[in-house]
């Protein structure tokens, strides 16, 4: 299986970034919302943790499956989805993550947590 291992640190300069990088893995025949996922993934970091946090992004599989992981330092800040108002300004990742992936969910390591959704 071909995978796209990336470090970085969370800013939001970085999401250009990694959504280049997750199109140029993921090919012309790519799974069009792995970009999108990626962006809220990163996105979650920085509001909750906060911008210059070292993450991990993995990208495994093609177009038929493609599984997006983000991995933080933080194992006891569980991502949590909730319902936004119409005039919230944020609020919809976790629930626009739902809506795209087949499934998604949370995996505690030692010192870590990531977080995956399966395209």
């Amino acid at each position: 299986m071909n995978t796209l291992t990336v470090r970085l640190l969370a800013t939001p300069q970085a999401a250009p970034m990694l959504r280049h990088a997750v199109r140029e893995h993921l090919g012309p025949d790519g799974h069009p919302d792995a970009a999108l996922c990626v962006t809220e993934l990163l996105a979650n970091v920085i509001n909750h943790l906060g911008e210059g946090t070292p993450v991990t992004l993995r990208i495994s599989g093609r177009a038929a499956r493609t599984r997006v992981e983000l991995t933080d330092p933080a194992p006891g800040a569980r991502p949590v989805r909730r319902e936004a108002d119409a005039t919230d300004e944020s609020g919809r990742g976790l629930a626009l993550l739902d809506a795209l992936a087949v499934r998604w969910g949370v995996t505690r390591g030692h010192g870590t947590k990531t977080v995956w959704c399966e395209l």
